[in-house]
């Protein structure tokens, strides 16, 4: 199983999501020997998911019954174990397409955080690309690394723990991008700029409050960078309903005279276009 290739068959290790409805889903280890518990009864892992094909539906003790669903980058962030604010699909879409991401780039990160991005990031560079991410706080940096190794994408992620402002990415001059979700993205410009190709790239910063968008958009204007933009995106979601309207009859004798009359004048205009001037319609 690997979150950036899509296989068949459930086995034994892999990461799969169990999916009860559009509002309720969860991650699960397939294991052998394990149950899973959930509200429509005990799912079997040796019987009811080992060998099956990912899509399938799984009748639970109870009769109840839930989907088993192969992991991507997006199922991922709606259900994975948070150890900070995390990204969500909405602002990894635009960041993806402001860097301009494709198979092949290499890109730098900083912080780590729950993997939400990072995620999302090597399955767009993937197969070729790499992720060379930076993480500050050692426990989540531990975390991340032994999640990339469950999810099959280990060799296309490098994890650091540092501090990115003071010791910078690691590397220099590979990347085609690079992104920072830190509390003073300021003070790694610099180091962003020292990873960046010779040529050039792209950098991203996403920030919660203004002050830190307008320091980090003069550093960036101070080491050179051009063409800076500052966006937000919102998410509005539609609920669209059925609903059954009853039809209005322009016969009924019980409509209101205006609408009655806004009639009789159509229909007189349709039969008598070159007299309509010499007719007056009677008052009620």
């Amino acid at each position: 199983m690997s979150f950036v290739e899509y296989g068949d068959t459930i086995k034994d290790g892999d990461t799969a999501i169990v999916f009860l409805g559009h509002e309720s889903m969860f991650p699960v280890k397939v294991q052998h020997g394990t149950v899973t518990q959930t509200k429509y009864g005990v799912i079997r892992h040796s019987t009811d998911l080992i060998g099956k094909k990912y899509g399938s539906k799984v009748t639970c003790s109870k009769g109840g019954w839930v989907f088993i669903l192969h992991p991507t980058p997006e199922l991922w962030t709606m259900n994975l174990p948070h150890r900070t604010q995390i990204l969500y699909s909405t602002d990894i879409s635009l960041i993806t397409m402001m860097l301009e991401l494709k198979p092949g780039s290499i890109v730098c990160e900083s912080g780590t955080g729950s993997g939400s991005l990072s995620h999302a990031l090597i399955r767009t560079v993937a197969p070729t690309g790499h992720l060379y991410t930076v993480e500050f706080h050692q426990q989540r940096a531990e975390k991340a690394r032994e999640e990339f190794r469950e999810h099959g994408v280990e060799h296309l992620v490098t994890v650091t723990n540092q501090d990115v402002c003071k010791n910078g990415f690691g590397v220099s001059n590979i990347a085609d991008a690079v992104f920072l979700d830190i509390p003073s993205p300021w003070e790694a410009i610099g180091h962003a700029k020292s990873a960046l190709k010779a040529e050039g790239g792209r950098i991203c910063s996403f920030s919660p409050c203004i002050e830190q968008v307008q320091r980090t958009c003069l550093a960036m204007e101070e080491y050179g960078f051009t063409e800076i933009n500052t966006l937000e995106i919102l998410l509005r979601v539609y609920n669209p309903l059925l609903l059954s309207l009853e039809m209005f009859n322009c016969a009924l004798r019980s409509v209101p005279e205006y609408i009655d009359c806004c009639v009789r004048k159509i229909t007189i205009h349709k039969l008598l276009p070159e007299h309509l001037n010499l007719i007056s319609l009677p008052h009620s």
